[in-house]
């Protein structure tokens, strides 16, 4: 039985996606000359990342088939003190579990992007920045130290600033792209202050170290307060978290962040990047058990966004910026299970989210090619007919996310509701009546997308909008606006067949080992005594198929069948009911159009007092204060000096006689006054 993993195979793994981008990102673009063309671009990359899955799969494999396990340094890069700054590789369960995930959704990703991207001017470059993203993403998952975390961290944020704003002749998208990139530099300001102070107080990098320090740390009182070192610690790498997962009130990149090609919506917005934060509080368990004020402000953050996000998906009428909302409430249900202590049941939904909500967005961009660039779903309806593959995968995925017993989100879903409900914090409360409700919220919305998009009356013909699509170009897929909807080529269909398998079986082969088995035993770390909600969830499981039969006495199957059939009555038997219900409840409805003002307040109030800051730190503290006071005084003070100082030097020899004979009388005097 093995017990190690090559450190050779491992390294490979980053690199060949690292490899694929940088192939096509010189020498397919016309900084490199456009050596290779498109063939060739997508051929290398698509190598690169093909390459990184099966390795992640052997990796995979070896670590839950025989217990194999990695932690070793691969190169210093240098020491300062006793501080060692390091790359290297932890390769545990939660680890394994993610390589697979990020490979995998992103070789979908890459097969797709051939379809969607086609005609596109930028598709080499855009195949390298979906490659050095998967290369990003890795190095983020696969990190033994906090250094490497954060070069990760930021990586995966650069090259999402660079998809986001992809058509960078768009107004939007360069607006999106910028708004992701401020909004996050606010999280990751939380981040590095967190990792300062572990390195403060614990003296290393490493996760190893680190933890083996925790008990240490969490006997800590921060300097100057009541609170506990540790407390301030986890809020700190939560508030890094809150950004790059999208969490209230820092979820406001996300949406905005649709102005970018679909596939990256896939990668990058439902399966990876996002879930990068859920990883790492995951990993850091063993700081986060030492906080319960950490672990309630968690837990109220994340119901908040679990419900409240979903709100706004119930009168979004763009595809992808619905399914966006679904993604923020969905991020919304992981972070109350990182609250609950129940950190595998998140990792869980992480998996099986990554799957079903990349089907979901490669799907509606299969229905944006399908309508030439429609994604206004109010001027959709009955494309069933026209693209059945499309429509039975977005099924699928849809019954996935609503938690439909058997499909991999009904285990994951359900593992949530059931860890809050036996949470003893005292934010469990709230955190329960919130992932309940927003069982009914999240049905609702995903069964009103898709019965107007893929049921009752064909409407395609009457968009007042159909002449003009997303990108700014014709379209790019060669097809005539007036002529019906289309399949999609198979390069497109085949990532949404194979992505449909594992959203819904999944979660019924994995759930027993990864919550109540073994597989995370190593990399998570749950004080049982303090936080059992894991611990009573466990003794009422009794195998898949009986949570199954559990599901039938519980509130979440009927709240999701109950937003289900409101949707089919309110959009395809009475469409008159939701115009009536938003005209009844028309200040609330404004209040959603507005996003809770969140926009209106970072702009006009954030935005501009840090203007009125900027300015007054420019006007006060720079012009003011050291260009007035330090520059400009302190050359005026050595003028004045040297003015009153030059005066003395004449060059005359008897005025320097005359000074030495008055030094000369008043030494005398003062040796005469001594002697007295």
């Amino acid at each position: 039985m093995s017990t190690t993993l090559s450190a050779s195979t491992l390294l490979a793994v980053p690199m060949a996606p690292l490899i694929g981008a940088a192939l096509a990102g010189i020498l397919g673009t016309t900084f490199g000359g456009n050596v290779i063309g498109r063939r060739a671009s997508h051929t290398i990359t698509i190598l690169g990342v093909l390459i990184a899955f099966i390795l992640s799969a052997m990796t995979l494999k070896s670590v839950a088939m025989d217990g194999a396990r990695f932690n070793e340094t691969l190169y210093t890069w240098m020491v300062v003190g006793g501080l060692k700054m390091e790359i290297g590789f932890l390769v545990d369960g939660l680890t394994a579990m993610m390589m697979v995930v990020v490979t995998f959704v992103s070789l979908m990703v890459h097969l797709y992007t051939i379809g969607y991207m086609e005609e596109d001017k930028g598709y080499n470059r855009f195949f390298a920045y979906i490659s050095l993203f998967t290369f990003s993403m890795l190095m983020l998952v696969m990190s033994n130290n906090l250094l490497q975390l954060f070069f990760g961290w930021e990586a995966v944020g650069l090259v999402s600033y660079l998809l986001i704003g992809f058509w960078f002749n768009k107004p939007t998208a360069i607006f999106a792209n910028m708004k992701a990139f401020l909004v996050n530099r606010v999280g990751d300001f939380g981040f590095i202050l967190g990792i300062g102070l572990i390195v403060a107080y614990a003296g290393t990098l490493n996760y190893t170290e680190v933890f083996a320090k925790a008990p240490e740390l969490g006997a800590m009182g921060f300097p100057g307060t009541d609170w506990l070192l540790i407390t301030v610690i986890c809020i700190c790498l939560f508030i890094g978290a809150m950004g790059k997962s999208a969490q209230f009130p820092l979820h406001v990149w996300l949406p905005d962040s649709m102005e970018g090609p679909t596939p990256i919506s896939a990668l990058i917005h439902a399966a990876t990047m996002v879930t990068a934060g859920i990883f790492m509080v995951a990993r850091m368990s063993p700081l986060f058990e030492l906080s319960d004020t950490a672990l309630n402000f968690i837990m109220i953050i994340g119901a908040i966004t679990a419900l409240f996000m979903g709100f706004l998906g119930i009168i979004q009428n763009d595809i992808k910026r619905i399914v966006a909302y679904s993604t923020l409430s969905q991020l919304g249900y992981m972070t109350v299970a990182l609250g609950a202590s129940a950190y595998s049941v998140a990792v869980f939904h992480l998996m099986t989210h990554a799957f079903f909500k990349a089907l979901l967005f490669l799907a509606a961009g299969s229905v944006i090619m399908g309508l030439h660039h429609n994604q206004d779903i109010r001027w959709m309806g009955a494309v069933r007919k026209y693209m059945p593959i499309t429509w039975i995968t977005s099924l699928l995925g849809t019954l996935a996310l609503i938690g439909t017993p058997f499909f991999s989100g009904f285990y994951s879903k359900d593992s949530i509701i059931e860890a809050v409900h036996f949470s003893n914090l005292p934010a469990s409360g709230f955190a329960y009546f919130a992932v309940l409700a927003g069982v009914f919220v999240t049905s609702f919305y995903s069964f009103r997308l898709y019965f107007l998009v893929f049921h009752g009356k064909e409407r395609y013909d009457q968009n007042p909008d159909a002449h003009h699509d997303d990108h700014g170009h014709h379209d790019d897929h060669g097809h005539g606006h007036d002529s019906k909807p289309h399949e999609s080529p198979w390069v497109v269909t085949v990532p949404l067949v194979l992505l449909a398998i594992p959203s819904v079986v999944i979660g019924f082969m994995t759930i027993q080992p990864m919550l109540f088995g073994d597989f995370f035993k190593d990399a998570i770390f749950i004080n049982a005594a303090a936080h059992p909600a894991m611990a009573k969830f466990a003794e009422i499981f009794h195998g898949p198929l009986a949570m199954v039969s559990h599901a039938l006495f519980t509130p979440p199957l009927y709240l999701a069948l109950a937003g289900a059939v409101s949707a089919w009555y309110m959009y395809l038997i009475n469409p008159a009911v939701p115009a009536a219900i938003g005209r009844a409840l028309r200040p609330l409805v404004v209040v959603l159009e507005n996003k809770y003002y969140l926009d209106w307040f970072n702009e006009n109030v954030l935005a501009k007092g840090a203007r009125g800051l900027g300015i007054g730190l420019w006007k006060g503290g720079d012009r003011g204060v050291i260009e007035g006071g330090v520059v400009n005084a302190s050359w005026k003070l050595v003028g004045l000096v040297s003015g009153v100082v030059r005066r003395a030097q004449t060059g005359y020899l008897y005025h320097y006689a005359l000074m030495m004979i008055v030094g000369v009388l008043l030494f005398m005097t003062y040796f005469v006054w001594l002697a007295k």
